[in-house]
């Protein structure tokens, strides 16, 4: 598509190819190319011109415009979403959250690019599996399991993942605090005032944190930092703990798991307010128990990639790349060297990426394909995990494996930390998003009955938080303020939402819509450029399911509502010639259809009402 429509709906660079190769100018070769192209009467090009060098084809909206808005209005809510040739049974694994408190911010974006991104696939027509990674392996868990049990596992206040969030935080404050003394203790007279120094910023830094939480919950606070004091080395429990439950001990099973539960439960609801759902939840932990990560480490340790020093094991990434010739097909530069990638401890507990490996291989079983949306900041990892597929013999599973990076979601004045329990809970911004919405449109409130009211609500503020992740390529960073997110004049979901309201005002005064209207009337540039943007709603589904770029339709809605907007105040609808006005109320149901189509196959949400 040319950037302007005046130069025609489609152009061609065809002519410089050939010209370049003809020793002929450009322009020549166009009017050549322009001239040999019969255009029948009853086709859908109007006029195929040359211009600067360029062929540029004009449609024709008396056969086009017809056909393109008969399709819109018969198809309805499968308009646009067209079926590939070629499915493939997919796993997409995203959110995928340690259970250690709430779904933040940082988990937003993740979540609902997955939940786009598997609504797209499955839409196309491919297999869709939704996997959630439970990560209850690791020492944020552990320190959570540890810190609960010390409580005597009480059943937590008010919002499960909230309250456990808040207490794995001042657990792991005041293990870090008791495990620093003791480490200035075992200098004991010994002269090292670097390592001393180091130590005591690194406390302080601890005791700051400390003062933070003790003014969340003075109470919870006081009782954790009791309980670790009386304990003789808080550390080395905590370690152990990780260990028994990474061997299958029952106790530590039972403890680790009774908590994960606790968390995931308010995870779970967090996400159903989202309207996101998974069809499997994997727990790491069990790819571990059933072997699957002894069978990798196994198969791994008899190729020539592996370094072992003690029970310590690493995997040469780089030798993996050079041994088959992979830098070309992963766009490594020929400078670059894969970092060696560390597959078990010297104690010989295994690190995130070794289990991540095994749990490739378990996808795989399933799927052909494996999309893991993960932050842009795990690009090495994602990279090593590859490359060991590739060792593994694993090539189309290697192949096949799609790293979807994306960047984070910054929110102005705040800096994030979960170790001090300062950070945006997902549940605290959709609670501020219904708020606004709610004060926006309180002038409503008396019209409009208190459920249909609140549904309104729920369904624009959680349309804007989604617009707000999915408008913005995955590549880049996103910085959320609610000016943006919530605005009735530019790029968001309020502002598709009104142009998709007005399209139903203006339907509601006809009462009945006629069945079909003479579209040849409809010769306002406005018009015909509704038209053409209608058109491309089939183009912009597949490229975004192709080349997993949701923003493709966010931006088709936010452009087709633009223009809509334009309409809406310079062309009068309902007071048109009657055969017109048909023609016209036909065309805003073919935008309001493919504004409708467009969203909510990302899984977005309108309302007839705002």
């Amino acid at each position: 598509m040319p950037p302007d429509i005046k130069f025609g709906e489609l152009a061609s660079s065809i002519a410089y190819d050939i010209a370049g190769k003809e020793r002929l100018q450009p322009q020549e070769v166009a009017e050549k190319i322009a001239t040999a192209v019969h255009v029948t009467e009853n086709s859908n090009i109007a006029k195929v011109e040359a211009v600067a060098g360029y062929v540029n084809f004009r449609l024709d909206y008396r056969t086009a415009g017809r056909s393109i808005l008969k399709a819109a209005l018969s198809q309805d809510a499968s308009y646009g979403i067209e079926k590939t040739e070629q499915p493939v049974s997919t796993a997409v694994e995203h959110t995928s959250a340690n259970p250690s408190g709430p779904l933040t911010m940082g988990h937003a974006r993740n979540a609902i690019l997955g939940d786009a991104l598997a609504r797209l696939l499955s839409a196309r027509g491919h297999s869709v599996k939704r996997r959630f990674y439970i990560d209850d392996v690791g020492r944020q868990v552990s320190i959570l399991a540890y810190g609960y049990r010390l409580l005597g596992r009480p059943r937590p206040k008010g919002k499960a993942d909230h309250w456990l969030g808040l207490l794995y935080a001042c657990t792991n404050t005041a293990v870090e605090i008791e495990a620093t003394k003791r480490k200035l203790n075992e200098l004991g007279t010994e002269y090292d005032d670097e390592k001393r120094g180091t130590l005591q910023r690194n406390l302080d830094e601890w005791v700051g944190i400390a003062a933070d939480l003790e003014t969340l919950d003075k109470a919870l606070f006081s009782q954790v930092v009791d309980a670790v004091k009386a304990e003789p080395d808080p550390e080395e429990a905590v370690q152990e703990l990780g260990r028994k439950y990474e061997a299958g001990d029952k106790e530590a099973v039972g403890l680790v798991r009774e908590v994960s539960d606790l968390c995931l439960e308010g995870m779970k609801e967090t996400l159903s307010q989202m309207g996101i759902e998974f069809d499997v939840w994997d727990w790491e932990s069990q790819v571990i128990w059933d072997g699957r990560v002894e069978n990798v480490l196994h198969k791994l340790s008899k190729l020539p990639f592996i370094r072992t020093v003690g029970s310590s094991a690493t995997l040469d990434a780089n030798a993996i790349v050079e041994a088959y010739s992979l830098r070309g097909a992963l766009g490594l530069s020929a400078n670059y060297e894969v970092p060696p990638l560390t597959l078990v401890r010297s104690d010989g507990t295994t690190l995130y990426p070794t289990r991540d490996i095994a749990y490739s291989l378990l996808k795989f079983a399933e799927s052909d394909r494996v999309i893991n949306v993960i932050g842009s900041e795990q690009a090495l990892p994602q990279l090593q995990i590859r490359l060991a597929l590739y060792a593994l013999g694993e090539k189309k599973a290697a192949d096949n494996l799609v790293h979807y990076a994306y960047g984070l979601v910054e929110l102005p004045g705040m800096k994030m930390s979960k170790r001090r329990a300062r950070y945006i809970a997902l549940d605290e911004v959709l609670q501020q998003a219904r708020a606004r919405v709610a004060e926006a449109m309180s002038d409503r409130r008396g019209e409009i009955a208190g459920e249909v009211f609140d549904g309104i609500v729920q369904t624009v503020s959680l349309a804007a938080v989604k617009f707000a992740m999915l408008s913005v390529n995955n590549s880049k960073s996103i910085t959320f303020t609610w000016d943006r997110v919530l605005s009735l004049e530019r790029n968001s979901a309020p502002f598709i939402n009104y142009a998709y309201t007005r399209a139903g005002s203006i339907l509601k005064k006809f009462g009945e819509i006629p069945k079909d209207a003479d579209f040849s009337l409809l010769t306002q540039p406005l018009e015909r450029l509704l038209i053409f943007k209608i058109a491309q709603l089939p183009d912009s589904f597949c490229e975004a399911a192709d080349q997993l770029k949701p923003e493709e339709l966010a931006n088709h809605a936010n452009s087709l509502a633009e223009k809509f907007h334009e309409y809406y105040e310079k062309v009068d609808v309902i007071h048109s010639e009657k055969a017109v006005k048909e023609a016209r109320a036909l065309l805003v149901r073919a935008v309001q259809i493919s504004l409708r189509n467009a969203m909510s196959v990302i899984g977005i949400g309108l309302t007839e009402r705002m």
